[in-house]
């Protein structure tokens, strides 16, 4: 009994964990009859990313209105690209740490009313087929639980060390910048004195000459 108690008290935490640890995200953007809608997310380096879109349009008009989707990486390159679409679906994994964004416009501008763009995004593990993984690895129940909790654990200790590194990188360029404006602030005070000074020293010698003193 105390055994069978254990097991559902393990299930349970794995469960726990799972949720919340779970990186996968639905969003739903109303795009503009002129202009683009886009969404960004800061994911590191060495992430799949993985995310099927639908258009819906607002007034139900037949066939659905296509629009255009783009995504970027942080340092503008294109991956991917797709154009007169009612639907579609990219996936990719980062080679690059930073922004990414995904921008979606209507292809035709006078289409006619208004049009929704359902996003279903997930990044790390959520966008991994673990179906594929309990068949090819012939695993089940808890101990494939334990296997998604092991990634799950390993993509944690990964974002820790992204963010450590971030930290490290932002206080650098703080500790860089405050040294600086240090040292600016140092040079300001010392032209001022300076400036003070030859002014002090130019009505002196003019009241001087003026024998006003």
């Amino acid at each position: 009994m105390a055994k069978k108690a254990r097991i559902l008290l393990l299930q349970g935490v794995i469960l726990l964990m799972l949720i919340l640890v779970q990186k996968g995200d639905c969003i739903w953007l109303n795009l503009p009859k002129s202009g683009k809608k886009c969404v960004t997310e800061e994911i590191h380096n060495n992430v799949v990313v993985l995310a099927d879109y639908v258009v819906i349009s607002d007034v139900h008009i037949h066939p659905t209105p296509s629009i255009t989707t783009k995504v970027t990486s942080p340092y503008g390159n294109i991956l991917h690209h797709k154009e007169n679409a009612t639907h579609g679906q990219f996936a990719f994994t980062t080679t690059e740490a930073g922004q990414y964004l995904v921008c979606f416009w209507a292809d035709d501008p006078n289409q006619g009313g208004a049009l929704s763009v359902n996003i279903d995004w997930k990044t790390g593990i959520a966008a991994k087929d673990w179906e594929s993984v309990a068949r090819k690895e012939k695993i089940e129940g808890v101990e494939l639980e334990l296997r998604k909790l092991e990634a799950h654990v390993e993509a944690i200790h990964d974002n820790l060390l992204y963010l450590k590194n971030r930290e490290a990188e932002i206080r650098q360029v703080s500790e860089t910048t405050n040294s600086r404006v240090a040292w600016y602030s140092l040079l300001s005070l010392g032209i001022c004195i300076m400036v003070s000074g030859a002014q002090l020293w130019y009505l002196t010698r003019f009241f001087q000459k003026k024998k006003l003193i």
